[in-house]
């Protein structure tokens, strides 16, 4: 580079000349603009740093690698304990959550317990000194509830839109999933009307009683006034029984009867008393109790 002699305001001549020359050993400042910023520079070292054992927390990138094995696979492509770490990631930022995830599980029993937990029973958990040193459990349970309620009510849509009026012979697998889905792990029994119309296909699902733990009030005449308000041909009768066992009991049986006397004196079918529990159903129909 040529020595620059341009006149600078407050240097001797002598000073000017060396500056002239001290320029012509750098590049021009065009050509810093292409290199990368000092802070892009340090975070590729850092990065360096990193993977080779410094810097970063052992589970950084984890987060995302699970998505992205959840986008290629689905959820079948992965154990419970991943799909649960997925939903407390929109809970609790930033932290390695798969003890929390692994805890949980074993204290609900698999997915769908920890989901369909009651707040009180997911208060009263305790979780283990690892996760406490990393996690505050009090102050993520709020999020945390939020994230499982949605989870909860979002398979339970799936499910029911899959049987909603489709007929129930091609669909009884379906409907079973579904009725499993909303009500295997209940606290308190739940007794539930299927409606068909004169074609077998699902009209209606409805929620006719919230009992305790081993009772749930149901009244014949108004599963007979629903069933005619519906135009109604036929009906499931669906409860479950929180202790898991789906044996019918002697009230169960009392009740069917009382059913299907009120909704035979107007001309509707009872097809199925499906009792759910835990791991297996019963069907009164299977039993000959129908």
């Amino acid at each position: 580079m040529a020595a620059d002699h341009r006149h600078i305001p407050g240097f001797s001549e002598d000073a000017q000349k060396q500056l002239a020359e001290m320029g012509g050993r750098f590049a021009p400042a065009e050509a810093y603009a292409a290199q990368p910023s000092f802070d892009a520079a340090a975070r590729k070292r850092a990065s360096a740093s990193a993977g080779s054992g410094g810097g970063r927390p052992s589970h950084y990138g984890h987060r995302e690698r699970l998505r992205q094995r959840f986008l290629s696979g689905g959820a079948g492509a992965l154990p419970e304990y991943e799909v649960l770490e997925l939903i407390l990631f929109n809970a609790i930022p930033r932290v390695d959550v798969k003890p929390l995830a692994k805890e949980l599980l074993a204290a609900f029993g698999d997915l769908n317990g920890v989901l369909s937990a009651p707040e009180a029973k997911l208060a009263r958990f305790a979780p283990s000194d690892e996760v406490t040193r990393k996690i505050k459990y009090d102050q993520a349970l709020p999020k945390m509830l939020v994230q499982f309620q949605l989870a909860s009510d979002v398979a339970a849509r799936m499910a029911r839109a899959e049987v909603i009026e489709r007929p129930v012979v091609s669909s009884w697998d379906a409907l079973m999933r579904y009725c499993k889905t909303v009500m295997a792990h209940r606290e308190t029994e739940q007794f539930r009307v299927l409606y068909l119309d004169r074609k077998n296909v699902l009209v209606a699902d409805e929620a006719q009683g919230e009992g305790t733990v081993d009772h749930v009030p149901v009244y014949p005449r108004e599963v007979a006034k629903r069933a005619l308000e519906l135009n109604a041909s036929a009906i499931i009768l669906v409860h479950n029984h929180p202790s898991g066992d789906p044996t019918p009991s002697e009230a169960d049986i009392s009740m069917t009867r009382k059913i299907v006397d009120a909704c035979g004196a107007i001309g509707v079918t009872i097809h199925d008393h499906v009792v759910i529990g835990k791991e297996t159903d019963a069907s009164f129909r299977e039993l000959g109790l129908l």
